[in-house]
Parts: structure tokens; sequence; C-alpha cells
């Protein structure tokens, strides 16, 4: 099951909207619309802060996907391949294809990103003092200045500060943040070693992320935190964030040792180069009893005349009734060999990792000039880096 759905196509990025996005989407038009602007404009009726509400959220994302495609275009620019953007509970996030080149690359794409924000941020707020006559303006009052305003100028001001907030946000040197990707460029460029550079970020962003932790358990147990206040939900719902930025320090981590171990191993080192082949002609049945059964293969590979022209595994049968399985012909389930995904007998066996988590399936058929020549499983690439991955990538498991 997809995790979300394509939103649109920019520059030539896929943009995908998580479905965990429609909690955090709520969550804004909610306390927007019921205790923001209400606070802000007592007159308002309940249907014009719901719609300035939902108009305001989805300002906000949009911020949000500026933010990120930011990150894309320059990172393009600098050789960093950027095929998708993902927008979910926590923001979004662009997905790199490789490890930037340099520091300088590094550095440029991640900075951009809360520049990006800060721009905008600045923007809203002057785009809502247009809207505000001299008169109004009252600095010793700003309550008096916020209930003057209307309600376009009043989403103008809310995504203004709220966009740099997140610039700022971002700005902590805590990895994998934007400023915390600063930091690794930086190290990087002062020590030329990335593999340090990285561990000493992911470290700084393991470190922030206990203290909002902390900070979180005590707005929960009713103390009041500098900057975040109180309250058991906002208290709860900061230490969520710390949990997140945690693991994701920790997984950023551990991706740069896998990549570090398999970039230079191609796949027919890892590969599963005997396999037994079917016919299109084979029933489900006689598959099931005659070579499913008693043996480790799960994928099995269908040949025609020696052509290799698909490929059934175990989700293809699930989805045959058991008493149609003696009538069922293999070459009717299968999956076409042109819509395979695959792997190339040169590919490295981290852009095959890769592949294989995109695609979330546990093996790939390997090609040579269009010919099979074996699989390559998850767990054989696991198997691998458990035996050359080294102590720093055993401790970080």
């Amino acid at each position: 099951m997809r995790n979300g759905f394509h939103l649109a196509t920019i520059a030539g990025i896929e943009v995908q909207v998580d479905w965990s996005l429609l909690i955090i989407f709520f969550l804004i038009t909610f306390s927007l619309a019921t205790a923001l602007f209400p606070a802000w404009h007592p007159d308002w009726g309940p249907l014009l802060s719901v719609v300035m509400g939902l108009v305001a959220a989805l300002a906000f994302f949009a911020s949000v996907l500026a933010h990120e495609l930011s990150h894309a275009l320059v990172g393009r620019s600098r050789g960093i391949d950027v095929k998708r953007i993902t927008l979910f509970i926590f923001g979004g996030m662009a997905h790199m294809q490789n490890e930037p080149r340099n520091w300088r690359a590094e550095l440029w794409m991640a900075i951009v990103g809360p520049v990006t924000s800060l721009l905008l941020g600045v923007l809203f707020l002057w785009l809502a003092g247009l809207f505000i006559e001299p008169a109004a303006l009252k600095p010793e009052h700003p309550e008096l200045t916020l209930a003057a305003m209307g309600p376009l100028p009043t989403v103008f001001a809310w995504l203004g500060n709220i966009n740099i907030i997140l610039g700022l946000f971002n700005l902590v040197p805590g990895f994998p943040l934007d400023g915390g990707r600063v930091l690794r460029a930086v190290m990087w460029g002062i020590t030329g070693d990335l593999h340090r550079a990285t561990r000493w970020a992911s470290q700084g962003g393991q470190f922030f992320a206990w203290l909002l932790i902390a900070a979180g358990a005590a707005m929960m147990l009713g103390l009041q935190v500098p900057v975040f206040g109180t309250g058991l939900i906002p208290g709860l719902w900061l230490a969520f964030i710390g949990w997140f930025l945690n693991n994701a320090a920790l997984v950023s981590y551990r991706q740069l040792l896998v990549r570090e171990v398999l970039e230079d191993v191609p796949v027919s080192r890892l590969m599963q180069s005997r396999f037994t082949r079917i016919s299109p002609d084979i029933t489900v049945d006689a598959l099931v009893h005659d070579h499913l059964l008693g043996s480790e293969q799960r994928a099995f590979p269908v040949f025609d005349d020696n052509r290799f022209v698909g490929m059934i595994c175990l989700q293809d049968i699930r989805g045959i009734a058991r008493g149609d399985w003696p009538q069922t012909r293999a070459g009717r389930i299968m999956t076409p060999a042109e819509k395979l995904a695959h792997a190339d007998v040169q590919e490295d066996a981290a852009t095959v990792l890769e592949r294989l988590a995109r695609r979330q399936v546990n093996q790939l058929p390997v090609l040579e000039h269009g010919e099979l020549r074996g699989f390559v499983r998850r767990e054989d690439i696991m198997r691998w880096l458990s035996l050359y991955g080294g102590e720093d990538f055993r401790n970080a498991a």
C-alpha cells in the first residue's frame, strides 16, 4: 500500500504527500480556527475563522514545498540528483539519489532551505504591512494592531511569523536538520573526512533531540520551559518531535555507513546465480508443490524458449483462490519482464539496496544486456553488511 499520493511534478521533481500530512494539516487548521484567529479577531464568526485557517494551512505547506524545492534545485545544480520530494507530518524531505560530491555542494544545498523560509517570512510580513493603515499601528498594543487587520493580512502575518520560526528551527546545528547539514559541511571542509563529520553532526542532532524530549517531559509535568511554555499536549508534541529527530539522526548516520560499505561492491558478488526457472504453461498448483514448498526460493523467473519473459512471487500466488490453482497457468499471473524493477549486473549494492527499499520488495532480478543472471535479495545485502560492515556499523546498528 502506498504511504501517500502524487501531488504534482515540478521541474522534473515528483512531489508526494504522505498521509501523515493530513494529521498536522488538521491540527494547524483546528488550532488557528478555534484558538489563534478568534483571539486576534473576536468579531470573526466561526465560518470565517475556519476558512482562513484552511487558507493559512494550505499556504504554510506551499511554503514548506518551496523550502524543499530550493534544496532540490540547488542540489541539482551542484550535481546532487533529487527526483522526489515528500511532504509529511514534520514538514518535507528532498530525497537525494546520491551523496554530495564535496562539502561546498552540501553547504549550499543545506543553507538555501532556511534562507528560503526566512525570506518568505519577511515577504509575508511585508505583505501584511501593506494592508495596515499607519493610524492602526500601535506598537505598545499589538493586539489592537492585529484586531485591525482584515482576513488576508491576518493570514500573511501568521505565515510571516511561522516561516521565520521554521527557518530558525532548521538552522539548529543538529543533523539531519538543515543546520546540522551545514555543520557537517563545515566539519567536512575542515577535516576532509565525511565519515567523521557525519558522526559529529549526528551526535549533535541526538543531543538536540534529547533536549527537546527533556523539555517536553518537563512541560508535561507542569513546568514552564522558556520559549515553549507548559502544558500536557504541547509537551507531548515537543517530546514526539525530539524522538523523531533522534531516530532521524541515527538513521542518517547508518545510511552513510551502509553506503560506504556497499558503494564499491558490484551486485554480481552478492546475487544468487543458481535458481529454478519455470515455464509459462506450468500450473500454480504444480509450481507450489513441485518447486515452492521445500525450497528457499521465493521468486521464480518464467522462461519461454530460453527467453526471460516474466516473474512470479508469493504475492502473485496469494492473489489466486486455492481452488483455481490447478487451472491457472503461470503465464497468466506473472509480472511481465518489461514491467519488473531490476538491477544491472554492474550496479553497486548501495544503489540496489536503495531501490529495494523504494520499491518495497525483497528481491530484484539481476540482468545483463536483457539476460537474467540471478537474483539479489535484501537478506544477501544484509549478510554482507554484517560480515564487512566493521565496528562502526555494528555499533550504529
